[in-house]
């Protein structure tokens, strides 16, 4: 091993004309030291990608089946309205270039998006770090360094190379950072340094300062000189800087203190906030449209103004009469404006069309194409056929220009109502500041000054300044002052809540009164903002069932109405060859072939694919947004679409019905002993205990034995601590934890068992009748008896209770005017189950379940094919919420990661249930109404447009006219689904109106 050498680390060379450089990493040592270790399993890669040019659910379906088709891909999902797609794969067979050729590929743009991180986002699987190791003179160090790196915890390989002073430590950043091996290394007596490792960040920033050739070069200089910088691209048009570096060498703050601090000040840097690139891109897009259809506007008055007004005015109708060549100067002009508009403002329909028809697939855009091309090509034949024959047809040239007008101004109106369904994560997003004060410190941990720093540039363990009224910057925790933080924003709890020192907050929130001190310890990716955009971002991607019925219709629409137009055309055609209708009828100087022929274009662009396939997204959308700012995270459109059928809710009792705050109301004692030495015997054994009634028994002894009114808050913290409680107790032997009994051991030689019924007699125990008949009236009293058995006799009994949630009732109440049937699972025994549930008004009682037993009564309950909730504390009934149709965590406040649940609940308040479920059913019912509109739209204009009430009505539908509908149609659906955000939760006084629809 000591032969091997690592490759040193080339400086980096840079073409003179170009601002991208690449820091090439040198020969892995590791790579060599193994080689029939085979690759390291990396597991799945997760990006994001933005797609441009796609126009409805057909572009979407083409798109992901190009993506599933790449050997590797383990899920793709494409969302129309955000125009990006969502791909899962195995970075060893796949590469992000790969994706984004596939995309390309199908016909539209593709662009892989930053990931919305920073250097505080977790790594991913083993990073491997290069260190050098100063201090070694023979084979000796090396085994000794090596022998130490490898018995530390989290390293799986290293290796040292006594050439180079080099060693290469592949390790898991989970378990042991680059500073436990630099420290493992010098406590063997050497010196160490990392000089980089495999872990790679990207961060983009705007470059305030770069005016010429020289500052560029000036920038490059300092970035090349920076230690950890990989790769870096300064683009000067938009002054953005895309860094690649190591984050285990370089943070992102020293990064850019770095460049500024080596400009003198010249250069001033900002971080770009992924999301708010995301959002620039599509204010981009809706400007682009509004310039086209400007454009197209400009052109397409003057066309309507020659065919309409200028006839009725004698001197413009003359000059437009008057002949220039073989046609008439109105002519050219219509020609000529028309072409413009045709190729040049509607290339993007062209494009669009072919794109598809290359991929086998068919949309809106080909109906556009078509439409416009019949009406545009036939008048330019119209007017050769005249130049030629001297027979002069009439010509519908503003058909043409007026059809891509009118779609132009669907598409404008449709991106700005769908920039407004969106509206939810650009609030989270815009909750973070931009900015934070910095409490500077020295070595010792003293105070020396403060610093404005970007938000995006906070690390773990900073101490952060928030001011009276200034947002929180980052998630931490309280070191210095108290103050009440409204955390309306992002947990949906109306009331300011109280943070003091060793409380935490959450970033986004606003500090009320006073001035704090807080210790960041989440950021990046890891931050419960984060956290919540990133899930609702997630949930807008996905797709609901019900969607799968709009890509059906979108594969077969299109050549459906393509058929029919054709069929419009011979109809209309052949009916007047043979005289099937009267020859009036007829446009002036017109033929069968123009009659038949204005109804068939009619038919292709009246017919509108948009509608159906933004029936569901953009409801979808506008839901979880709604969701997020009423505290309800939905963790997509499945899960709504279950929601809305739920017929069982299964609630866990302790903590989800009840508060979760377990109180001694009862201590009987039925020995001889003293009621203080009987709590000191008791509260003696349960210290031991991590169990929520352990540490209400132990408050309460305590209480009770200093007779201290006080003291019952204060020892609650001293006893979560583990210190001055215990000066008071017994000592303990033997003591042990008895799964669904309780606990015992050893006090001064004798047997010490406290819990339930089962622990004693299973214990050999017997329990008297009197001490049976005290527990079964505190369990018909809905509270736990605890008994206590010393020297295997009964001495006493606990009695505990959990208060009921207030609102409990009023919400099993509620959930039974709504058809959903509640249902309370426990572990508790059965008369105290009862107890509960009776209080609450539930009837249905499952008790005495362990808490693995609680999936399988999920389970008993969808026999029947039944969609069953389960409400539970995301913790212990992960189980049970993983077996749920719909599985709902209450009370999840910061910990929003939970996988079990397809809700979270962020308040611990029972009325989001009645939320939840509510909201499903207006978000699915007003889905229902789009696809009803939708599909009552084609069903009706297709044959108005056809001319099928023409012969009857003399209603006939001209195709500028057809089109205006056609666009006009996607706009109202959107709308449709954007009146969503005007939703207001169920209040408590309002929940019993509920009834059944």
């Amino acid at each position: 091993m000591r032969g091997l050498q690592l490759t040193q680390v080339p400086a980096g060379e840079r073409s003179v004309s170009s601002t991208s450089v690449d820091v090439e990493e040198g020969t892995r040592l590791l790579d060599s030291y193994d080689d029939n270790s085979g690759s390291i399993e990396e597991g799945m890669r997760r990006i994001q990608v933005s797609v441009t040019g796609m126009t409805c659910a057909a572009c979407s379906n083409s798109v992901e089946g190009a993506l599933r088709s790449i050997h590797g891909v383990f899920r793709a999902s494409v969302a129309l309205l955000q125009n990006r797609a969502d791909v899962v794969f195995d970075p060893i067979l796949v590469k992000d270039e790969d994706i984004k050729d596939a995309i390309e590929d199908a016909g539209f743009v593709a662009d892989i998006l930053p990931e919305p991180s920073d250097a505080g986002t977790k790594s991913r699987g083993t990073l491997v770090g290069q260190f050098t190791i100063g201090g070694m003179t023979c084979a000796a160090c090396v085994n000794s360094v090596e022998g130490v790196l490898r018995n530390l915890p989290g390293v799986k390989r290293a290796v040292i190379a006594l050439a180079t002073s080099l060693g290469e430590v592949e390790y898991d950043p989970t378990m042991i950072s680059k500073d436990d091996i630099i420290n493992a290394i010098e406590d063997a007596g050497f010196e160490a340094s990392l000089v980089q490792s495999s872990e790679q960040d990207k961060i983009i920033l705007v470059v305030a300062g770069v005016f010429n050739e020289l500052d560029v070069r000036l920038l490059e200089g300092i970035l090349s000189s920076l230690k950890g910088v990989r790769q870096f691209h300064f683009d000067r048009t938009s002054e953005e800087l895309e860094v690649l570096f190591d984050p285990e060498v370089v943070s992102s703050r020293s990064l850019v203190d770095g460049i500024e601090g080596g400009s003198n000040g010249k250069f001033k840097l900002h971080v770009v906030n992924p999301y708010a690139r995301m959002t620039t891109k599509d204010v981009e897009e809706t400007s682009n449209i509004f310039q086209l259809f400007t454009s197209s506007l400009f052109l397409t008055i003057p066309v309507f103004l020659i065919r309409v007004v200028c006839p009725h005015i004698p001197l413009l109708d003359a000059l437009l009469l008057w002949r220039c060549g073989p046609f008439s100067m109105g002519d050219w002009l219509k020609w000529a404006l028309v072409s413009i508009v045709q190729f040049f403002v509607g290339k993007r329909f062209y494009i669009a069309a072919g794109r598809a028809l290359r991929n086998g697939s068919t949309n809106m855009d080909v109906l556009v194409a078509l439409g416009t091309s019949a009406s545009y090509f036939y008048s330019v034949g119209a007017l050769l056929y005249g130049a030629v024959t001297g027979f002069w047809l009439p010509t519908y040239f503003e058909t043409s220009a007026m059809l891509i007008t009118f779609v132009l101004l669907g598409k404008y109106l449709e991106c700005l109502a769908k920039g407004k369904t969106s509206d939810a994560i650009k609030k989270l997003v815009e909750l973070a500041p931009a900015t934070a004060l910095l409490v500077v410190k020295d070595k010792g941990g003293n105070t020396i000054g403060e610093r404005e720093i970007d938000a995006l540039l906070i690390q773990p363990g900073d101490t952060l300044k928030v001011l009276p009224g200034a947002k929180l910057p980052a998630d931490g925790v309280v070191e210095w002052g108290s103050s009440y933080v409204n955390e309306s924003m992002v947990t949906g709890e109306s009331e300011p809540v109280l943070k003091e020192v060793d409380l935490p907050v959450i970033g986004g929130t606003i500090n009320l009164h006073g001035a704090l001190h807080v210790k960041a310890t989440k950021v990046g990716s890891e931050a419960v903002l984060s956290q919540i955009i990133s899930l609702v971002e997630t949930a807008q991607m996905s797709k609901a069932p019900i969607q799968k019925f709009a890509d059906f219709v979108a594969t077969v629409f299109v050549p459906t109405v393509v058929t029919l137009a054709l069929l419009t055309l011979l109809g209309w055609y052949v009916g007047g060859v043979v005289g099937a209708y009267p020859e009036r009828w007829l446009p002036e100087n017109g033929n069968h072939f123009v009659f038949a022929l204005m109804f068939s274009i009619s038919v292709v662009v009246i017919a509108c694919p948009c509608a159906l396939g933004l029936a569901t997204p953009t409801a979808v959308m506008v839901a979880t947004g709604v969701g997020a700012n009423n505290g309800v995270l939905i963790k997509g459109g499945d899960a709504l679409e279950r929601t809305q059928k739920v017929k069982y809710v299964i609630f866990d009792k302790t903590g989800t019905l009840t508060q979760g705050k377990a109180k001694v109301t009862t201590a009987k004692v039925f020995s001889g002993m003293d009621r203080g030495e009987f709590l000191k015997l008791v509260a003696s054994a349960e210290a031991s205990s991590e169990h929520p009634l352990a540490k209400a028994i132990v408050e309460y002894a305590h209480h009770f034995h200093f007779f201290d009114e006080n003291s019952l808050t204060e020892d609650a913290q001293y006893s979560s601590r583990g210190s001055l409680i215990s000066a008071w107790l017994l000592d303990v032997a033997e003591f042990s934890a008895v799964p669904g009994r309780g606990i015992q051991c050893f006090i001064d030689g004798k047997r010490l068992l406290v819990g339930n019924r089962k622990l004693l007699t299973e214990s050999g125990v017997d329990i008297p009748t009197h001490v049976e008949n005290f527990v079964v009236d505190l369990e018909e009293s809905a509270r736990t008896g605890i008994l206590a058995a010393y020297d295997d006799n009964v001495i006493g009994v606990l009695g505990v209770a959990d208060p009921l949630k207030r609102e409990a009732a009023v919400v099993v109440e509620g959930l039974g005017k709504m058809g959903v049937r509640p249902v309370m699972v426990t572990g508790d025994n059965w008369r105290t189950a009862r107890a509960v549930a009776r209080e609450v008004g539930i009837q249905d009682v499952r008790a005495e379940v362990m808490p693995s037993g609680k999936a399988d009564v999920v389970r008993s309950f969808q026999k029947d094919g039944s969609i069953v909730a389960m409400v539970g504390d995301g913790i212990n009934d992960s189980p049970a919420l993983a077996a749920a149709d719909v599985g709902m965590a209450i009370g999840a406040g910061t910990d929003i990661a939970i996988e079990a649940a397809d809700y979270v609940l962020m308040r611990n308040n029972l009325e989001d249930v009645i939320t939840a479920i509510d909201l499903s059913r207006k978000t699915f019912s007003r889905i229902r109404w789009n696809y009803v509109f939708a599909m009552a739209y084609n069903a009706i204009a297709i044959p108005v447009a056809a001319g099928v009430f023409f012969p009857s009505l003399g209603i006939k539908l001209p195709p500028w006219a057809a089109g205006a509908c056609m666009a006009l149609s996607s706009v109202s659906v959107v709308c449709s689904s954007l009146l969503l955000r005007r939703y207001k939760r169920p209040r408590l006084t309002t929940i019993l109106e509920i009834t059944v629809e």
